[in-house]
């Protein structure tokens, strides 16, 4: 979806008019600090101390607050608060998000407004104290509901009913009637969303979780259970066959895929490279979803527009976040696509070319093979091992700049916490400009708060850090190297310089692009002795970095040379390089060396590549005779695979 096409969608949203039904709740955030505690005198326990707090709709509230940021003309809340100060805070909250309230009943016995406080301790979210849990609604208030629920079918181009607390819904003839408004009301657009209903009402449009849809086809599925895309496929069709109302079902990191009159509609998860939340990223989903059906957009554009809407939520720490036009406009952006994110989580399922050690990710490219022209290669870790080991450099530097001087007192538990963010985010960004990876080093050090704001250096200052340690340790392999102590095959992956020369004598023109600074990458070929195999040219990381990255160097490849994607391959063991030959329609062929042997398959990188877009994967070039036939169609028979 381009972003002219969302612009067309958002000026449409601006005059829908939406009403949401639903359990309305009040988040509250206390950011606890043990520092200004103290003992008390009356009773001699130990205080607790709240440095802040703050409080955000929660609930149906929140879908409310995802409904106000993408400005609709109108918004009416429908539901019930009790008669005490979290009310009378949400209530506010609301109004100032510009719902009209006047239907958010106050039942003033046997009813608690719902509140789920949370308490922060070092950034970590201990167990939740729950406002509400007994709450018992009166038939009057349903009744006032019942009315309000038919006041905006009549008048509101669209209907959220959206249940998510436990017992919320008490009094069965509250179901069954809402059922019979919807029935009058059949062509109106009623989104359901229910967590425990959602089996129980008719004429309405679903959205639903993975596992929510397998329970709908009478299966038991445990909470942290991820259902496969493709059993999500049949039981979504299963639904929808059924109701024959479009039905969504949300996918974590998957994505969203849509079922309609014509079929399913899989709109692929982001990949982000930072830190996630996902709490509310369902709310977002359902408001982005609603606003646009009422805006008369289609069911696939619909979920193609929310995962934009809920890739800016998820990216939102300890909040409940919204996502308003900008943002969407922003992540639309050229996003990165996570795929076959099923398969990547299960090597088992892995299906090879035969006689071969070549995962085959993606069927479709057997039919874009033997037609390659140009090729574009990563360099450490699919060719050179020169670098091997940057990771344990690089590992240390962010551990030393995020605790600063106190790394070494921090307790183990604050230790291993940061570390484990350390080692994620270097498995994220690896393949990228190693600037970028020291531009999210800063981001990380001022979010952690160990560091004082003055003595947090910039993205040059770490990255010089880093590359001391680093180039220390590739200098004393070069020094072998020119010593002749050690040759080309030590310090290459197996098979990689005699595959190269191979595509040479095809004619393939070659171009080498790493992360790494353009000189050390040019020194480091010419000491292996393979960088006259790259007529195309040799590039890394520029003194001004925004001249240079490898998106630059494949469109330039494609926009020089006039060519069709099946003309490209490019090959690396990084999601970066991976990432951009599969957007330019290339051929990805991803390597998941182990750079220690220079042989053979490391486990660790086939998620990360898979998910990026490799098409093809394989372990090193030992079998680049075979690899050789495939790429170029020579004599190779797919009739097993």
């Amino acid at each position: 979806m381009d972003q002219s096409r969302i612009k067309h969608i958002l000026e449409k949203i601006s005059r829908t008019k939406i009403a949401v039904y639903g359990d309305f709740c009040l988040d509250s955030y206390w950011v606890m600090d043990e520092r200004g505690s103290e003992v008390s005198i009356e009773t001699g326990l130990q205080a607790q101390a709240v440095a802040k707090h703050y409080y955000t709709p929660g609930g149906a509230a929140n879908v409310v607050a995802n409904l106000s940021a993408l400005k609709p003309a109108a918004i009416k809340v429908i539901g019930t608060v009790g008669d005490d100060m979290q009310g009378r805070e949400l209530t506010a909250q609301l109004n100032g998000l510009g719902a009209d309230t006047s239907a958010l009943f106050i039942q003033k016995e046997n009813f608690n407004t719902y509140s789920y406080l949370k308490r922060l301790v070092d950034g970590k979210e201990e167990p939740r104290i729950d406002f509400g849990v007994y709450n018992e609604r009166s038939v009057d208030t349903d009744q006032h509901i019942l009315e309000a629920l038919e006041s905006a079918l009549q008048q509101y181009d669209a209907l959220i009913f959206n249940q998510q607390v436990t017992g919320s819904i008490n009094n069965e003839s509250f179901i069954e009637k809402a059922n019979l408004l919807f029935a009058k009301y059949p062509d109106k657009i009623v989104m359901l969303d229910s967590r425990h209903f959602n089996d129980r009402f008719t004429n309405t449009f679903l959205k639903a979780n993975d596992r929510e849809i397998a329970s709908l086809t009478g299966l038991q599925v445990s909470p942290d259970e991820n259902v496969p895309v493709t059993d999500v496929k049949k039981y979504g069709q299963e639904v929808f066959d059924k109701s024959k109302k479009p039905v969504f079902v949300t996918c974590g990191e998957r994505g969203i895929i849509a079922f309609d009159d014509h079929g399913y509609h899989e709109v692929q998860g982001l990949q982000l490279k930072s830190k996630l939340d996902t709490v509310g990223a369902g709310d977002t989903a359902i408001s982005a979803i609603t606003l646009c059906l009422a805006a008369g957009i289609s069911p696939a554009e619909a979920a193609a527009f929310a995962n934009f809407a809920a890739g800016v939520t998820v990216q939102k720490l300890y909040t409940t976040g919204t996502a308003n036009a900008e943002e969407i406009l922003n992540i639309s952006h050229e996003p990165d696509y996570i795929y076959n994110a099923d398969l990547a989580e299960n090597e088992r399922t892995a299906v090879f070319v035969p006689d071969t050690e070549f995962e085959i990710c993606a069927p479709e490219v057997l039919e874009k093979l033997g037609h390659i022209r140009y090729a574009v290669f990563d360099h450490d870790g699919t060719i050179s091992s020169l670098r091997q080991g940057w990771e344990e450099i690089m590992e240390p530097v962010m551990m030393k700049s995020i605790l600063g001087d106190h790394y070494e007192t921090v307790d183990s538990a604050t230790f291993h916490k940061v570390l484990a963010h350390c080692k994620e985010f270097i498995q994220k960004t690896t393949g990228i400009q190693t600037i970028y990876q020291m531009e999210g080093l800063v981001n990380l050090v001022r979010e952690f708060g160990y560091v004082p704001e003055d003595k947090i250096l910039d993205k040059f200052q770490y990255k010089e850090l880093y590359n001391d340690g680093l180039m220390e340790m590739v200098n004393v392999r070069m020094a072998k190297l020119a010593a002749g102590e050690l040759g080309q095959e030590d310090y290459t992956l197996k098979g990689a310089v005699a595959f190269l020369h191979q595509l040479k004598e095809r004619g393939v023109t070659m171009y080498l692009a790493s992360g790494t600074d353009v000189d050390d990458v040019r020194n480091e070929a010419e000491m292996l002795g393979y960088a006259d195999l790259f007529d195309g040219g040799i590039y890394g990381a520029l003194k001004d970095y925004t001249k240079f990255s490898k998106k630059m160097i494949i469109e330039k490849i494609i926009r020089d040379n006039n060519l069709r994607g099946n003309e490209l391959a490019v090959f690396g063991d990084g999601p970066d390089e991976i990432r951009e030959g599969r957007r330019a329609g290339g051929v990805s062929v991803g390597i998941t060396s182990n750079e220690v042997q220079r042989f053979g398959h490391n486990p660790a990188k086939r998620p990360r590549l898979v998910k990026a877009g490799a098409q093809l994967l394989i372990p090193d070039f030992s079998q680049y005779k075979k690899l050789v036939s495939l790429l170029f169609q020579e004599s190779v028979n797919y009739a097993d695979v």
